[in-house]
């Protein structure tokens, strides 16, 4: 089978590798759709998220679907819940299992991801995609429960205002889950302007390029009042620092953005003196049932997002697609074949 592994900062090799064996409790998948995240990028260009460090060439990749090849389910296209926790400690028996010490997550650390063409994954991750949810859009799934998870996290309530800082996909998702949950007034920021256009189609009231005097114009579309929840989902100081000039006193602040260098930073003084809920959002915890009940019935668009596909041949096309963050998602699709033509 072809695999794409990450081998050290901007080295990706495309090989060829024995298929995967699955375990007792593992079907084999055959991959379909993966689409390269934010944190993707980070392995990319760091080789590493935080004190997660390369020690051994890697597959990337966690967003993803595909079908499987073998045992009583051959032949259901599922999506791949990235997230193995043990089930048996005191996180997990709280019901936090994507906070579990010993998750094991594609793509990250020691586990290889999905970027290849059959991957192994215990059945109980393999969720069943309904006919009218494509491949790529099933590859969705992740990011929207990651969505998802922050927006719990904010409490957002009917007639909230709320700020989206940062529209990527996920950013993205969020204002339309906002819009769902009742938010009244939804602003965004983003570096990108074609980011910017995407988030005022998808239900924000006001979005503006960051980096100038966006955070008085945003005020100002909200009456002055600020927002009730402010969500950070860029990786920047800049955008917290907005979501926390934006959050009202008293409001909530969630950071779910990854930092390059592992490091935040806020003005504190600002934050206490509004005695600020800052909390911080990891990942995703139960989300798939929702998230494919949400996109089932069409409330929350997802396809629109994926802008870019690619096959596994195509890597380099596809990670300078990502890297300079043209058009929203992109996709990889490890079964498909090699192009014939030049590679775009």
């Amino acid at each position: 089978m072809k695999a794409l592994r990450l081998h050290g900062v901007g080295d990706l090799r495309l090989a060829d590798e024995p298929a995967a064996v699955p375990g007792s409790a593992e079907a084999l998948v055959r991959v379909t759709a993966v689409g390269i995240c934010g944190s993707d990028l980070h392995w990319y260009d760091e080789s590493g998220i935080g004190d997660a460090v390369l020690t051994q060439p890697l597959i990337l990749g966690h967003e993803a679907a595909g079908v499987i090849v073998d045992g009583p389910r051959a032949g259901q296209r599922v999506a791949l819940d990235p997230q193995v926790s043990c089930g048996a400690c005191e996180t997990c028996a709280a019901g936090r299992g994507h906070l579990c010490p010993q998750v094991r997550f594609l793509g990250h650390s020691m586990t290889d991801g999905a970027m290849r063409q059959l991957l192994a994954w215990p059945v109980a991750n393999l969720v069943p995609l309904p006919d009218a949810i494509d491949d790529a859009a099933g590859a969705m799934l992740e990011p929207l429960g990651v969505a998802l998870h922050a927006l719990r996290l904010a409490r957002v309530r009917p007639g909230d205002s709320v700020g989206v800082f940062g529209c990527g996909p996920i950013g993205l998702l969020l204002i339309q889950l906002a819009r769902i949950a009742g938010a009244t007034t939804i602003v965004a920021t983003d570096r990108l302007p074609h980011r910017v256009d995407a988030a005022r189609r998808l239900g924000a009231v006001a979005a503006l390029v960051a980096g100038g005097t966006e955070r008085d114009v945003l005020l100002d579309a909200t009456a002055g009042r600020g927002v009730d929840a402010a969500i950070e989902i860029a990786g920047e100081d800049d955008a917290i620092e907005t979501a926390v000039v934006l959050a009202r006193p008293a409001g909530t602040v969630v950071v779910a953005g990854i930092p390059a260098g592992d490091r935040s930073t806020i003005a504190a003084s600002f934050a206490r003196r509004k005695g600020l809920d800052l909390r911080f959002s990891r990942r995703m915890n139960r989300a798939y049932p929702r998230a494919i009940a949400m996109v089932e019935a069409g409330l929350v668009e997802v396809s629109s997002l994926v802008t870019h596909r690619f096959a596994i041949a195509e890597f380099e096309a596809a990670f300078r697609t990502a890297v300079r963050r043209d058009g929203l998602k992109v996709i990889i699709d490890p079964s498909a074949p090699a192009p014939t033509g030049d590679t775009p």
